[in-house]
């Protein structure tokens, strides 16, 4: 087989060399030991937890070592691709604080990127550039076997219990001589390249995993393909040389990836490049019915990161939950530096849990919970109303109308100001719900005030001796004198000591009112709430409540 003959009929418009590319991307100059990493996401409209825990951990190697962490999209597969999908993994990506040094940009790549283009469909020319050479080397061929041939080659293997895939004898079309190769091309039939494997059957590679440690696996045997009939490359070789002309040194992904290891050994080895360490992260898991299984697109909402984006969960607080699930000891550490940037925490590849790592919930939503009761007013006010103005715009201009009233509202409700801070509320929208009864038009209460037949004239009696003037200590002597008024104690001690003498106690009493006034049992102090809605609607509300018990 006349090889360079060959490679000229397959690529006769690639005129370029490996060295040329080689010599247009040279190695970085960065201090010793600088890490260069990357997150390579498909466009396909869906970026989930797991890309922003690896993305995570590579941006934190590389910037903990004075690297570069790029974003490069992996848009090899047309078929799968979401429009507006890149646009997504970058806004996700930066909601979360992620930050690039290079990479892809929703306009396309920028110019200062000497190392781009970033979006593997604009780097044609470069794969079919290695492609050529290795077929001058006779260590790619073209393959023209259609679907159905695979098809049948893969149902006789599988009644053989044999290997699936194209190798061995079944690899039809890797013996072809040059003259049946020429004649095919010519006639205009459609090909594939694939690589020409020196695998052996039985034999194994062992690397070491920047995460797992040691390991062995089964060398490969496949002659996979390389080059789509489409011009385009598979993942395996577009990962192969996009990685060296990058000059990635580290890539962390998924675990899912540990099986297609070997053929990335093989890709390296047969392109003379160096090959970048490897580091493959354990997969996300959750509890469920006392068992761990691995999280799901289908099952689990909380696998999106559009998940927390929507809900409005502060993305320092992902950030930090992140942090302790991705290093075993970040979470001593950010308890003895709680007022330092995390950033400042030595991120380590080694400290990553090799097995199922749990992710928990209710530990973030303790962390969102705790990091909400840390925020200045200012903080609270724009992370709520740019969250507010995204995701519920027609309420935006109800709840931050009048922003002293919302000022008031969260001094109230979050304890802004004063010594405790309350920690009720994990994202923007448990606080939307909550906060609605402060507004008329929001204002849509369930009343459930039991079977007590005291209710409407305990509230008419507390709404004829309301004055929104009087202050809290007034207010709450009104509220004992109508509950002395109907049988209700207002001294605790007696309540306790004989409850079977009275109806019930004052805070029976105030209850009633908390649910006429804010449809809810548990609030912070009524009297603020009053004063914070206003005297007109408060005595509406109660007039509301009679009428809904009178019906």
């Amino acid at each position: 087989m006349d090889n360079d003959r060959l490679a000229q009929l397959l690529f006769p418009d690639i005129t370029n060399t490996p060295d040329y590319y080689e010599n247009l991307y040279p190695e970085r100059q960065l201090p010793d030991k600088a890490e260069v990493t990357r997150i390579g996401p498909s466009p396909t409209g869906f970026i989930h937890l797991g890309n922003l825990y690896s993305a995570t951990a590579g941006e934190r190697l590389a910037h903990r070592t004075g690297g570069v962490f790029y974003l490069r999209i992996e848009d090899t597969d047309n078929k799968r691709k979401v429009d507006g999908a890149v646009e997504c993994v970058i806004s996700s990506l930066d909601y979360f604080g992620i930050k690039f040094d290079e990479g892809a940009e929703v306009e396309g790549s920028s110019d200062n990127n000497s190392y781009g283009p970033f979006y593997q469909r604009q780097r044609e020319q470069i794969y079919k550039t290695f492609v050529k050479d290795l077929v001058k080397k006779g260590l790619a061929y073209p393959c023209f076997c259609s679907e159905d041939d695979l098809t049948k080659i893969r149902t006789i293997q599988s009644d053989e219990k044999l290997d699936l895939g194209y190798y061995g004898k079944w690899a039809k079309c890797r013996d072809l001589t040059y003259d049946e190769i020429e004649k095919r091309v010519k006639a205009g039939e459609p090909y594939s390249m694939r690589l020409r494997s020196s695998g052996k059957p039985g034999n194994t590679i062992k690397f070491r995993d920047e995460i797992m440690g040691e390991i062995n696996l089964p060398e490969n045997i496949m002659d996979v393909v390389i080059l789509k009939s489409d011009g385009i490359p598979t993942y395996h070789f577009a990962h192969a040389v996009d990685d060296h002309l990058m000059r990635t040194t580290t890539v962390i992904r998924g675990c899912e990836w540990l099986p297609s290891v070997p053929i990335h050994v093989e890709l390296f080895n047969v392109l003379g490049f160096r090959r970048p360490r490897y580091a493959h992260t354990a997969q996300l898991m959750k509890i469920e019915d006392g068992k761990k299984r691995k999280l799901s697109k289908r099952k689990d909402p909380e696998l999106s990161l559009g998940y927390y984006c929507e809900l409005g969960y502060h993305p320092q607080a992902v950030k930090i939950y992140l942090m302790t699930i991705l290093n075993s000891n970040f979470e001593e550490w950010y308890q003895k530096n709680h007022d330092k940037p995390i950033d400042d925490f030595k991120f380590s590849l080694n400290k990553m849990g090799t097995s199922g790592i749990l992710f928990d919930l209710s530990k973030l939503d303790d962390i969102s919970s705790t990091l909400l009761s840390e925020l200045s007013m200012e903080e609270v006010y724009k992370f709520f109303s740019d969250w507010m103005k995204k995701y519920k715009p027609e309420y935006t201009d109800i709840y931050f109308a009048d922003e002293n009233k919302t000022d008031k509202i969260m001094q109230l409700c979050m304890g802004i100001g004063q010594k405790r801070r309350r920690k009720d509320f994990i994202n923007c929208t448990q606080m939307f719900d909550y906060l609605s009864y402060f507004f008329n038009e929001c204002f849509s209460p369930d009343y459930d005030f039991g079977d007590n037949s005291d209710v409407s004239a305990i509230l008419e009696d507390f709404k004829n001796n309301y004055d929104y003037s009087d202050d809290a200590s007034a207010w709450f002597s009104k509220v004992k004198q109508t509950a002395e008024k109907f049988g209700y104690t207002s001294d605790m001690k007696a309540y306790k000591k004989d409850p079977e003498a009275f109806k019930g106690n004052v805070s029976h009493v105030a209850e009633i009112i908390r649910i006429a006034v804010t449809g809810r049992r548990n609030t912070p102090d009524l009297w603020t709430i009053m004063q914070i809605i206003g005297l007109d609607s408060s005595i509406k509300r109660i007039d509301n409540a009679i009428n809904s018990i009178n019906k």
